[in-house]
């Protein structure tokens, strides 16, 4: 049975949780919708609160500090938050248009790096990236690497380079302003331990605590 414009629509919007919100997990709700643009630290927050019923945004802080979440440049060479579990493949889709968006811009050109030499100094970086650093200190470790600073390196590598960001503590824990770290893409066999992102006490950060005091409950009839 073919289905009208408007139950295409429904559907649509239904799929996407934003029908009605809906009691799930955190990335539960993040794998339904795919990926949720995060390029601003509050976006992911409020795109979550309009879908999951009783949000608490402390639950999202935790799903990014357990890495069940992971928050990374990906579609539109932009942040997005996906599942961890969604990460590698929707990486591997995206390798391709990340690279040539840094690796043939006339800005890297200028930089007078080979890409081969690029390519070269991906294994080291990804093994320094074991563990979170901020960029700072990844960028002097990638002069130390080549005895030079090479400008526009790392702001190609940080692009398709397998790496999400990291929780550093306080504000820059749940993705607000604060500072910002990176690492490299964990393995199943280093990936934290998982706990129900359905416990709203699973984490406790400062930004957590504020928001869930003041985060609102439900959405007015006039929203639905």
């Amino acid at each position: 049975m073919a289905l009208t414009a408007r139950q295409l629509n429904r559907a649509t919007l239904a799929r996407q949780l934003l029908v009605e919100r809906e009691s799930l997990a955190v990335p539960d709700a993040v794998r339904r919708i795919v990926a949720i643009q995060a390029q601003e630290p509050a976006s992911p927050y409020v795109a979550l609160w309009n879908r999951i019923a009783d949000f608490d945004p402390v639950d999202l802080d935790a799903a990014f500090t357990i890495g069940s979440v992971v928050k990374a440049t990906l579609i539109r060479i932009t942040l997005h938050a996906v599942h961890a579990d969604d990460y590698p493949a929707f990486h591997a889709a995206m390798v391709g248009s990340l690279r040539a968006s840094r690796l043939f811009d006339a800005r890297f050109k200028d930089s007078r790096m080979s890409i081969d030499k690029v390519d070269a100094l991906l294994p080291a970086l990804l093994a320094y990236l074991a563990e979170p650093h901020t960029v700072p200190d990844i960028e002097r470790y990638l002069e130390e690497c080549l005895g030079e600073h090479r400008a526009r390196l790392w702001w190609a590598l940080r692009t398709f380079a397998p790496l999400h960001h990291a929780p550093t503590g306080g504000r820059g824990r749940s993705g607000a302003a604060g500072p910002s770290a990176l690492r490299r893409r964990p393995t199943p066999s280093t990936r934290p331990k998982r706990r129900s992102s359905t416990s709203s006490g699973a984490i406790s950060t400062r930004s957590g605590r504020r928001l869930s005091r003041t985060w609102p409950r439900r959405r007015s009839s006039a929203g639905r």
